[in-house]
């Protein structure tokens, strides 16, 4: 490996150097490190490098000098959602029941019906026996009593309805059994990998289990795919049938700043909440299920959300200011291909260390044309206090057709010489 300083003002080329490799270069924010890393492949090693396993991904918060706070929870985790990292959790892959947590899915999966049509919100829902009779938290709908999906969101959403939410159910999958199969195709194509449904409501059942860091990605997809409907969840009351129940969220009316997401509560499950907030252009979600009351729930979710937005920064990295690396190519009809990866990249930092995030790049040498346009031919490590803290595919971002046969033979020589 070696080590190149660069200026933070200027691109900086790869440039084969002896026969050692290449060295890495970037046009990064004045924030970026003094220094950038490459390590490079052997000319055998295949066109497209691995990217590390999830392990090597470290939570933000294991390179703070500020630890998270002490939790009186079963288990958390808390997201930066702007990088999709996190930042520091406590025991986040455990099989939890997730009480009505579960109701993030279904609102997820009425939203996909939405989005693509199969469901309007001026829609008349009718209200089966099955919804009317469904215990626990009610949103108070009747049979043969015209009801519309805009107002069901809201008796799921903000009112917690488990009747609300077998009605949705039943009007986008025909029986709340066959939704239940819809949330679990939706739980494996968003990579739940703890995760799995047997109702609509949360209403207890064996089968039915979750985790924190599953609820979590859940939500920030929630966030992040369906915005035009985010706005239920900062609703504080919902009136329906004349009777008004407020939001069971406790932080709508603690902090400005929340704005989502949904309580659950079962005597197995005990108090849990998703709690979301914005402050400034970052927005952070926090997970905490298995408390002993409303209040302990409520106060340790605004513990770390305040730890998270008063310790950690989000660094914009590779957008169109930051076009990417530029790399020499062999045998090409272009000498020099631009690699990144294949989108903008937000990356959370503890306050104060964007200076000494380092970026390590890893790809094969050479690159010998053709390349295609999107090709990975390696990673982009986020390294900070030599820990990683976020792992991108470096791909080509633009294409590089392969030579004639003078300009091929012309490099195999030139490459006889480095």
């Amino acid at each position: 490996m070696k080590n190149l300083p660069y200026s933070a003002h200027s691109p900086v080329v790869f440039t084969r150097r002896l026969l050692s490799g290449a060295v890495l270069s970037a046009m990064l924010a004045a924030s970026m490190p003094a220094w950038a890393q490459q390590q490079q492949a052997p000319a055998a090693a295949p066109a497209a490098a691995p990217a590390p396993s999830a392990s090597a991904v470290v939570p933000v918060g294991d390179v703070s000098a500020v630890p998270a706070p002490t939790i009186a929870a079963k288990a958390w985790i808390v997201m930066d959602v702007n990088s999709g990292q996190t930042l520091a959790a406590s025991n986040p892959d455990m099989k939890v029941e997730p009480a009505s947590l579960t109701k993030i899915m279904t609102a997820y999966v009425v939203f996909n019906a939405l989005d693509e049509k199969r469901l309007t919100l001026e829609q008349t829902v009718p209200v089966s026996e099955h919804a009317w009779r469904t215990g626990g938290s009610r949103m108070f709908i009747e049979p043969r009593k015209p009801v519309t999906v805009d107002e069901l969101n809201q008796g799921m959403i903000v009112q917690s309805g488990n009747d609300a939410s077998v009605a949705l159910a039943e009007a986008v999958g025909g029986s709340e059994s066959a939704f239940a199969s819809l949330m679990n195709q939706e739980a494996e194509r968003l990579g739940l990998k703890n995760t799995h449904f047997m109702n609509a409501t949360g209403l207890p059942d064996p089968q039915h289990m979750t985790s924190t860091r599953d609820l979590a990605i859940l939500s920030s997809h929630l966030i992040t795919d369906h915005p035009d409907f985010f706005h239920y969840y900062k609703q504080k009351s919902y009136t329906y049938n004349k009777i008004t129940q407020p939001n069971r969220n406790r932080l709508l009316w603690a902090d400005p700043s929340v704005d989502g997401m949904k309580t659950g509560h079962t005597d197995s499950a005990g108090y849990c909440l998703v709690s979301t907030a914005v402050r400034g252009d970052r927005r952070i979600l926090v997970v905490v299920v298995g408390t002993d009351s409303e209040a302990t729930r409520a106060e340790e979710s605004l513990k770390l959300l305040n730890w998270s937005f008063q310790n950690f920064d989000t660094v914009k990295l590779f957008d169109k200011s930051q076009p990417g690396i530029d790399v020499r190519v062999w045998e090409g009809m272009a000498e020099i291909v631009k690699l990144g990866p294949p989108n903008p990249v937000s990356i959370a930092v503890p306050r104060g260390k964007a200076g000494d995030l380092k970026p390590v790049a890893q790809r094969t040498d050479p690159l010998i044309a053709p390349l295609a346009k999107g090709q990975q031919v390696g990673t982009l490590q986020f390294t900070l206090d030599g820990k990683v803290l976020r792992s991108e595919p470096l791909v080509v971002q633009d294409a590089v057709e392969r030579a004639g046969f003078f300009g091929r033979m012309v490099d195999t020589v030139k490459r006889w010489f480095e």
